[in-house]
């Protein structure tokens, strides 16, 4: 095994994860309303999927990979209404008069709406098949550990970029009373909304505009970075 190939994709995921879009603003709106372990599990269901995504790159899932090149437009369709969603949850929510924690159920639901926001982006998707196979350089012949240790990489890189954020984003938020908090959700919530029409206008008017925020780039084909024997 190598193990540049995980810093390499440490920095990748760093690099996919860092951009401000309806996830990062998702996940600092919740670090501020439960704290900050709210706002890493948020984070970590984006995570998940960076090193989903990563993992088919990585070991030349074709089929998986030209699902979602064909069925674009509704992949992004679906992601448009769900962010519309999330941000009027967020612009409605009205912050409790006393700050409390958030139970386990609070947690897994943070993790799953991220989760699956970030796979209804096929931007993303693309993106890591178009870019693994230049920056993993990962040599004809290679065994699966160091394929592995690529993905690995990307997904630590994610999370790390998330618990750093939302470690962050907690600090202010004992300095914060109950009015701010309501205009933060009414600001959070109206960006986040923002983010699904651009989506679903671009859809109208026929053009492939990425997420705000979220990694967009010309996609040229796609190369698996495991090349079996």
């Amino acid at each position: 095994m190598d193990l540049t190939l995980f810093f390499r994709g440490l920095i990748l995921g760093i690099t996919i994860a860092a951009p401000v879009g309806p996830t990062g603003v998702l996940c600092m709106q919740r670090a501020l309303a439960g704290g900050k372990l709210f706002g890493f599990a948020s984070g970590l269901g984006a995570s998940t999927a960076h090193g989903f995504f990563a993992f088919i790159a990585a070991f030349g899932l074709t089929t998986i990979s030209t699902f979602v090149a064909g069925h674009h437009f509704w992949f992004r369709l679906g992601g448009g209404i769900f962010i519309c969603y999330l941000g009027l949850r967020v612009f409605l929510f009205v912050p409790p008069e006393r700050i409390s924690s958030v139970g386990g159920a609070g947690y897994v639901g943070a993790y799953a709406s991220i989760f699956l926001l970030t796979l209804l982006n096929p931007i993303t998707a693309l993106f890591f098949f178009a870019v693994f196979p230049g920056f993993g350089t990962i040599n004809q012949g290679a065994g699966y550990g160091s394929a592995s240790m690529l993905v690995m990489g990307v997904f630590a890189g994610s999370a790390l970029w998330w618990f750093i954020l939302s470690g962050i984003t907690n600090l202010f938020r004992d300095r914060m009373g109950l009015s701010y908090l309501r205009w933060i959700n009414r600001i959070s919530g109206g960006v986040i909304i923002l983010f699904g029409v651009i989506i679903l206008l671009s859809l109208a008017g026929g053009t492939h505009a990425a997420i705000p925020g979220e990694t967009s780039g010309t996609i040229t084909g796609e190369t698996p970075v495991l090349q079996q024997r």
